[in-house]
């Protein structure tokens, strides 16, 4: 739809026809051999996952392995510098304008010989002045590919000076401006058919967009027009046809502005849950890979919204052949993929996809809000299936985040890149060479002959077979296409613990205690490894959805030390990223130089997924620790969400403030990604606070919500299946479980233990203390009414506060919980 609007709002009778000079000029934009991060379709078509690779270079290999704990092995991985340009003996030019900012994306590109701007009115005001065109360049710190255009195009002095000197260059990190970074992949997505990072659009001086691509190499190449040349034409038909450029992109942003209009019909209610939620099982189910897990071929993403969902599913359709079904999908996937090269068995954590349909070679970049998620995910399958696994590799996940991506303050760092120096010297960084091993690597390190093995068998024979180690490396060249792999292994679980023991004749104990001895051992070599680089911003949005994967699955597992590392965060998020003074979030503060936290020289207002996520990770943690101050906090950035954020007239909310003059579109974001919408997320936030505060209008307000997005639920609900557990979340009802008791009392903590062992998607917990002055007991009078029965913790498990009998025996709460 959006791509016909912009081919009728090129004019026939203009001297240029805009779309026929995108096509010219920007076949780099749909690039299949250099392909950049790929962003969401728009389209109104499922959507695909966020790559960083182009699928045509990835081809799915098959291989069988089987299941293998994970290890836990406590290290101290050392964090990687901030540059990401020329190696350290390269010298450095003077800094432009960048090097003032404290984005690492930012920085990254303050040598540069391009006269960069960052995103604000003193770019805007050149543009202007000087009557020129306006290149806007949008990037993350960890983007191979922005790696690359850097590499090859922004260090390069010729093209360095033809943007300085024709353009005012603008430089965006994605993750501190989602907002513009939004608003023109729009625009690029519409009239390309692809998006990406990096994205590359050219604007008019007031920030209409008329060309957009995303990499493009330096020079041409075959067909394909490179950035030298991309250039010369934009400044031709710059002074020769501005006209129908400007017309062009002002006509374009109209189109965009109706076809991204997310609103509901007056009086229009949600669509029913039963109807959506099913069709979302079965457009998952049509997408389903069945050898290996995961919902498409190759490139292969975690994808946790849609596991999630499908637990969901299965929570309220257990005798169902579907309910079983989406529970096979979602443990199948999730033990492939703890199996697989995407998960880290030397130190943990997962990376950020992987390039073939096995889950063997990833892309080795790992993002915070992959871990968080994931951690969720495994928990909530432990809840459904008992499989310790499941919990162990949660424990992990956190175990990474805890020593790589943590901060002293508490908050959270946002990525590791997933390039960086070989360990066998070099000024080239490789995607990988942190993580990668060579089988002589291995033989090396393990060299012990194992007593009573089969064949007098070395502990390097014994961890290679049972992790696919050999000596040619076993990474196939279509999972390669640059050579950045040859001759290494990346590690991938072939054979159980048991299967692995049998083959060498000894005790599964023997080989669990050998595997993870050697797993400890590599984790030492790996720490004397040039490290990746460490994006130490750290976001509003991303820690509050950390917060929540400490929080659940330290109320899961009764963990003191997970929970309070979920406090410390909540804390930091509060000190450092909530201005009490505007009553405002911040989007981001980041690491300085002395290790202490910094805020930018103009501090960020924060977006609607700050806010949205915040306030679920503030949920989480009171129902894990019972403090009603973070359900104070919850309500109070809730409202303040309302004021910023809501259309009263359509309904949901704007993912940045509308009267922002400089963002040309106001977005509701319609799909659940890599990360979840916040719509998403906001609609069952406020039904859970509806619960917590007694306010009816945030029940209705999620109502609302969800009858704004009822065409893309109805049509295509596996682009949202995150807001689709909202809305099965308004269907069933949620049930308000109230322990009544003291909150450290064994008896209180035996019955919180069992209602935290089930997977209870619709539930809010709440602890009536008999404090009747506290936070819980003002606004929900109707606690005062429930006591202990004969002086012992109870419980009672309510509909709209009516309630079924107490019960004071675990086991009876159990029992009742899961009718």
């Amino acid at each position: 739809m959006l791509r016909l609007a912009w081919a009728r709002s090129s004019s026939k009778n203009s001297r240029v026809d805009p779309a026929r000079l995108l096509s010219i000029v920007l076949l780099g934009g749909d690039n299949k051999s250099h392909s950049p991060e790929q962003s969401r379709d728009i389209s109104g078509l499922t959507p695909p996952p966020a790559s960083d690779k182009s699928p045509s270079l990835l081809s799915p290999r098959t291989s069988q392995y089987c299941f293998s704990m994970t290890s836990r092995a406590s290290l101290s991985m050392a964090s990687g510098s901030e540059g990401q340009g020329s190696p350290p003996s390269t010298p450095q030019r003077p800094p432009n304008r960048l090097g003032q900012e404290r984005s690492p994306y930012l920085l990254q590109h303050a040598h540069n010989p391009v006269d960069w701007y960052p995103w604000g009115q003193e770019a805007f005001d050149k543009a202007r002045s000087e009557d020129k065109p306006i290149f806007l360049s949008v990037g993350y710190s960890t983007c191979h590919w922005c790696h690359v255009m850097e590499r090859e195009s922004f260090e390069d002095e010729e093209i360095g000076k033809t943007l300085s000197d024709n353009f005012v260059c603008i430089k965006v990190d994605r993750e501190e401006r989602p907002d513009v970074d939004k608003v023109y992949m729009t625009f690029v997505q519409a009239t390309s058919g692809g998006g990406g990072w990096p994205m590359s659009v050219w604007l008019t001086p007031d920030l209409r967009p008329f060309i957009g691509g995303t990499y493009f190499p330096p020079k041409d190449s075959g067909r394909r027009p490179g950035l030298k040349t991309v250039l010369t034409r934009i400044m031709e038909q710059w002074q020769d046809n501005r006209e129908a450029l400007e017309s062009s992109g002002e006509r374009v942003i109209e189109a965009l502005k109706k076809g991204t209009s997310i609103a509901a019909n007056p009086g229009e209610t949600p669509p029913p849950a039963h109807d959506v939620a099913n069709r979302c099982f079965v457009q998952l189910a049509h997408s389903y890979e069945e050898e290996y897990g995961g919902f498409r071929d190759a490139p292969k993403f975690p994808s946790p919204v849609n596991l999630m969902f499908l637990m969901s599913f299965w929570s309220v359709n257990r005798s169902s052949t579907e309910g079983s079904e989406a529970l096979q999908m979602t443990l199948h996937t999730l033990r492939m993929m703890a199996l697989g090269g995407i998960h880290d068995h030397v130190a943990q954590g997962f990376h950020r996809y992987s390039t073939d349909s096995s889950w063997h070679v990833p892309h080795f970049e790992k993002m915070l809000y992959d871990q968080a998620q994931l951690a969720v995910a495994y928990i909530s399958a432990f809840q459904v299936s008992g499989e310790q696994v499941f919990a162990d590799v949660a424990r992990d996940i956190l175990l990474y985040v805890s020593r790589d991506l943590s901060d002293k303050s508490g908050g959270f760092y946002s990525a590791e890149d997933a390039d960086s120096l070989p360990a066998a010297g070099g000024s080239e960084k490789r995607e990988g060479a942190f993580c990668v091993w060579m089988g002589s690597e291995v033989r090396e390190l393990l060299p012990v002959v194992v007593e009573g093995a089969t064949g007098g068998a070395t502990e390097a024979d014994i961890f290679m077979h049972h992790y696919g180690v050999k000596e040619q490396g076993n990474v196939d060249m279509e999972q390669d296409p640059h050579g950045e792999l040859q001759g290494q292994n990346v590690l991938i679980v072939r054979y159980s613990v048991e299967l692995t023991a049998a083959r060498f004749g000894l005790s599964v104990a023997k080989v669990s205690e050998l595997l993870a001895s050697a797993r400890a051992k590599m984790a030492e070599v790996r720490k004397s490894r040039p490290a990746p680089h460490l994006d130490t911003k750290m976001l509003a949005s991303w820690n509050g959805l950390m917060l929540s994967g400490f929080a659940r699955v330290g109320a899961v597992l009764d963990d003191k030390a997970l929970l309070e590392r979920a406090v410390q965060a909540a804390g930091f998020l509060k000190e450092h990223l909530w201005d009490a003074e505007r009553q405002i979030m911040l989007r981001s503060c980041y690491r300085g130089d002395e290790m202490e936290v910094e805020q930018g020289v103009s501090p960020i207002a924060g977006f609607l997924d700050d806010y949205a996520y915040v306030i679920c990770g503030l949920l989480d943690l009171y129902e894990a620790t019972l403090q009603p101050e973070w359900l104070r906090w919850g309500e109070e950035l809730q409202d303040r969400q309302d004021l910023l954020f809501w259309d009263a007239e359509g309904g949901g909310y704007y993912c940045s403030d509308p009267t922002d003059p400089t963002v040309l579109l106001r977005l509701k974001q319609d799909q659940d990604g890599a990360e979840p919408s916040a719509n998403s997320v906001s609609a069952l936030n406020l039904l859970r606070l509806s619960h917590y505060t007694g306010r009816k209008d945030w029940s209705q307000r999620s109502q609302q919500l969800l009858a704004a997005f009822s065409d893309r639920l109805t049509r295509v609900p596996i682009a949202l299946p995150e807001m689709v557990r909202g809305l099965m979340a308004n269907h069933y009802t949620l049930k308000q479980i109230v322990i009544c008791g003291q909150r450290d009392a064994p008896d209180t903590s035996s019955l919180l233990a069992t209602v935290n062992s089930l997977f209870l998607p619709h539930k809010v917990l709440m602890l009536a203390d008999g404090e009747t002055e506290g936070y819980l007991y003002q606004h929900l009078p109707i606690l005062s009414s429930l006591t202990c029965q004969g002086g012992s913790a109870t419980a009672y498990v309510c509909e709209d506060f009516t309630c079924a009998l107490p019960v004071t025996d675990p086991q009876e709460l159990r029992r009742l919980l899961l009718e």
